[in-house]
């Protein structure tokens, strides 16, 4: 891969709590990676739209406002629609494990718990990327 790899962290919905997103923007860009933050309130919409014109390789979605099982399978289909099946979709924040399994079996890839490693998460994104981003 010539360039760094591309990573839009995204707030959706009435979610006010930004914290964790800036804390895993900054260390995935320590780690190397170049991170597009759209800040808080974002439609599901907004959010593919500017990682279709960023041209981002994932898509990192903070949510602790328990609207995940709403945002994360509309955000897939929208990624569906616009034919982005080399874009990973993954993200965190406060999602019981029952949710995470059936969003995993919708398409959306690891979710992370509050306390999750951020090298842990960094990691994940590189690997998956390696795996199957094409260039």
């Amino acid at each position: 891969m010539n360039r760094p790899i591309r990573v839009l962290v995204a707030k959706v919905g009435l979610d006010g709590h930004d914290r964790g997103a800036k804390v895993i923007a900054t260390a995935l860009r320590d780690a190397g990676m170049e991170v597009i933050y759209t800040g808080l309130r974002q439609t599901p919409e907004m959010v593919v739209t500017a990682a279709l014109q960023e041209d981002v390789d994932a898509i990192g979605i903070s949510i602790l406002s328990g609207a995940h099982m709403t945002v994360f399978p509309k955000i897939i289909a929208l990624m569906k629609e616009r034919e982005m099946t080399d874009v990973l979709l993954t993200g965190g924040g406060i999602i019981p494990e029952d949710d995470m399994k059936k969003l995993n079996e919708m398409g959306v890839g690891k979710l992370f718990a509050p306390g999750t490693s951020t090298s842990v998460i960094a990691d994940y994104i590189k690997e998956w990327v390696k795996e199957n981003r094409t260039f």
